[in-house]
């Protein structure tokens, strides 16, 4: 192992495909799964948060995600769970009383070099939480808003939205019939 801390693992592994008759050297950076929730309001608008990311010295539109703190190979339960408390988060709302957390998949962010996966989540309608509720202070979250399906089509168009996650769900969603991006 070369580096480990809460989130990361950075390993030198050697493996044998089937594709090569010696094992390869490979790093790989383990990662604990994710959760990446794109919330749908009553009026089909879609919440992104703006979100500072240090490794790109840039402040990003995106969807709201987070780890699942519980396991590396964690039950359905958890994985909802963990993408409701990240929506309570990260846009101070939360699943409506009669709303459904629609289960999208999942993907891997970057396989050549970590073994990350995310399941994607609907979410419709959400609504403001209930009460006072803040953000949670280690998040360098700048602003929640809700964007139109045309603002969005238009903010991938023009290349303002730019992270994997975002671009991935709404891929998802998109196939699915869950929204309709329109070129601009």
């Amino acid at each position: 192992m070369h580096f480990a801390n809460s989130h990361i693992e950075v390993v030198t592994d050697r493996v044998q495909t089937p594709s090569r008759s010696n094992p390869r050297v490979w790093a790989i950076v383990h990662r604990k799964p994710a959760v990446v929730i794109a919330p749908m309001t009553r009026d089909g608008k879609i919440l992104l948060i703006r979100q500072e990311r240090v490794p790109i010295r840039a402040a990003i539109w995106e969807f709201p995600a987070g780890q699942i703190d519980e396991s590396h190979e964690p039950k359905q339960d958890e994985i909802e769970n963990a993408a409701l408390r990240e929506l309570r988060e990260e846009t101070s709302h939360e699943l409506a009383a009669d709303g459904e957390l629609i289960s999208l998949g999942y993907y891997f962010s970057s396989p050549g070099f970590t073994d990350e996966h995310g399941y994607f989540f609907l979410a419709r309608p959400v609504e403001p939480c209930a009460g006072a509720h803040a953000r949670d202070e280690s998040e360098s979250i700048l602003d929640c808003r809700s964007f139109s399906i045309d603002e969005l089509s238009r903010m991938i168009a023009e290349n303002e939205i730019r992270d994997a996650n975002t671009l991935s769900i709404c891929a998802r969603m998109a196939v699915r019939g869950f929204l309709s991006l329109k070129s601009c």
